[in-house]
């Protein structure tokens, strides 16, 4: 398998199912999977999916910038994306990253932030 192509797919994955029905990600969690979602931690899916339903806002539209991906020693991937977020309603869209560890079989750890200015990163992972 391409880790590319795998990448590519569960990222579309995602942000289609978070787009559409937030509450559809609970299959890809598990009770030790973790997001941290903007400094806050979350443990287990049912705590993250009671999370991501109750945000303030129901309607969002995620568009991918880019996808950026290793394979990881545990059999699964590290991903990198980053992109936009446009809130219905909003005149102009959010800016955003999330980090992404994952097995073929769930999610195992998340971390999203929105960024409200313009902030120059990078991502460095040293095996």
């Amino acid at each position: 398998m391409d880790p590319d192509a795998v990448a590519k797919a569960f990222v579309e994955h995602y942000y289609t199912t978070f787009d559409a029905n937030r509450a559809g990600l609970a299959n890809l969690y598990q009770d030790g999977s973790m997001l941290t979602f903007e400094g806050q931690k979350i443990q287990g899916s049912q705590s993250i999916v009671a999370k991501l339903t109750s945000l303030p806002f129901q309607q969002c539209q995620h568009s991918i910038t880019t996808v950026d991906c290793q394979p990881s020693g545990a059999g699964g991937m590290l991903v990198f994306v980053s992109g936009t977020l446009q809130l219905a309603g909003e005149q102009h869209a959010l800016k955003f990253s999330q980090v992404i560890i994952f097995s073929l079989t769930s999610l195992f750890i998340s971390i999203f932030r929105v960024f409200l200015k313009e902030v120059l990163g990078f991502l460095c992972v040293v095996r």
